[in-house]
């Protein structure tokens, strides 16, 4: 059972992360075993060369990771994460799909994939978290 009673009390719990929602960035979806952010791509996540800016998805992968990892265990923060870039984005929209694929007594392991609307993946992320003590 995670600590957020619905997605709705998520949501609003990470309205305070002010970076991700001020670039339009939402949860979607979140169980007990996975978390689903998205964005519909704009000018601002754009860089120079007109392909999506890698801070802009990592931002987004970040907050797949930070929901589901404060869902499993609250407060949970990152330790380290590993970016992999792997195409460029064709579509308007990005997707963040996030896993547990470790869930320690201190520590976690999750693996996010990034993907546009056409399914085709974007990047791949693992990161572990660090269980702070409430």
């Amino acid at each position: 059972m995670g600590t957020f009673t619905s997605l709705e009390e998520a949501r609003a719990f990470f309205q305070n992360d002010r970076f991700a929602t001020e670039n339009g960035m939402c949860i979607d979806a979140l169980s007990d075993t996975e978390c689903t952010c998205s964005v519909t791509l704009a000018p601002r996540h754009r860089n120079a060369l007109g392909g999506v800016m890698g801070g802009a998805i990592f931002t987004l992968a970040d907050l797949a990771l930070a929901a589901l990892s404060n869902h499993l265990y609250r407060p949970s923060v990152a330790l380290n994460a590993d970016l992999q870039f792997l195409a460029s984005s064709k579509g308007e929209r990005l997707i963040a799909r996030a896993v547990c694929l470790k869930n320690g007594r201190t520590t976690g392991v999750y693996q996010i994939n990034v993907s546009d609307e056409t399914e085709k993946r974007i990047a791949l992320i693992t990161a572990t978290v660090f269980k702070l003590q409430p």
